[in-house]
């Protein structure tokens, strides 16, 4: 059906290989991926016309490899995704989990998809939280494309992508109330400091903007 199609599975982490997967040719790797891994597999997939790799992993296991392709240009390559456990990006996508997740990335055709990156150059795959300094309310002013978002103190700022354009939605969080999500190109944050856990992981320091915006290129995920 795929002609030539080579696939090869990245194991984030000793994630559990589904059964589907068990026969595939596998490279082992961290839960966030070595880029050095990914780059010894590309050559390996670039010598097929129809390239597929299979992240079995985490939501920032796959924003890590997506980030790669990214900034070395290859984002021709077809990205599979097997998530174990429901995450916030197996929901944006709507991959499933587990073999049937696994069915999918080896038999499902590749679909032109949003990619959503921030201004520091990295990918969104679930979800980003932004909150106050210490957990702290956040302060600032938000706006999705030319539509405020908020303005003043709210408890935290939730960015994620969509399955299909305009690419980018964002919602705020007041006490234990969420208001609904705004969808755009692009969720843009000034702040007089804020910190960004994205994909569950948190950013190193206080930042005083950020930015989540659709990247020019489309990526390859199966479905």
């Amino acid at each position: 059906m795929y002609g030539s199609l080579s696939t090869h599975v990245l194991r984030c982490d000793g994630a559990p290989v589904p059964i589907a997967l068990a026969a595939l040719p596998t490279s082992q790797t961290a839960a966030i991926p070595d880029t050095s891994v990914i780059d010894e597999l590309l050559p390996v997939l670039a010598a097929d016309s129809l390239p597929r790799l299979i992240v079995l992993g985490e939501d920032a296991a796959l924003a890590a490899v997506l980030t790669h392709l990214m900034r070395t240009e290859r984002l021709h390559v077809e990205i599979g995704y097997v998530p174990i456990d429901k995450t916030y990006g197996s929901r944006v996508y709507q991959t499933g989990t587990g073999n049937a997740a696994a069915k999918r990335a080896i038999e499902g055709k590749a679909v032109e998809t949003p990619l959503v990156r921030d201004d520091t150059g990295k990918v969104l795959i679930g979800r980003a939280t932004i909150t106050g300094p210490g957990g702290a309310k956040l302060e600032g002013e938000a706006y999705v494309d030319d539509t405020p978002l908020f303005s003043g103190k709210v408890t935290a700022m939730h960015v994620s992508p969509t399955l299909d354009l305009p690419g980018v939605r964002a919602t705020v969080r007041k006490g234990l109330r969420k208001r609904r999500w705004i969808a755009g190109r692009a969720a843009q944050l000034g702040t007089p400091g804020a910190v960004v856990t994205r994909d569950g992981i948190l950013t190193d320091r206080p930042v005083p903007r950020s930015t989540f915006y659709r990247h020019h290129e489309s990526w390859l995920l199966v479905r």
